[in-house]
């Protein structure tokens, strides 16, 4: 694992400790913590937008257009590539099933 990769799972993991997700939630796949460096929790402002409680097929469609280059991304393409289909369907599913916490 890259050292970015490393660092983007570690805030990644701090920013899931502090959204408050209940033990249900608190095991992801690999790999699902890293997102939620940028995207937030739910109701969280700002241009990235929260993955939380979104369809699992819609972030599963958002990662191969991304993947494919069909979607503009910053670093979202290069982050598509290092997940197998298996691995971002597993992610999309944990995220789908994310609720916001009161």
């Amino acid at each position: 694992m890259s050292p970015l990769c490393r660092l983007a799972l570690g805030c990644a993991l701090a920013v899931v400790a502090a959204a408050g997700i209940g033990p249900a939630q608190a095991e992801p796949p690999p790999g699902a913590a890293s997102c939620s460096g940028c995207h937030g929790p739910t109701g969280a402002e700002g241009p990235v937008p929260s993955l939380q409680g979104r369809p699992a097929e819609d972030t599963v469609a958002a990662m191969a257009a991304f993947r494919t280059g069909q979607r503009e991304a910053t670093v979202m393409d290069r982050i598509a590539k290092g997940f197998t289909d298996d691995e971002i369907r597993a992610i999309a599913d944990w995220l789908a099933a994310q609720r916001a916490q009161p």
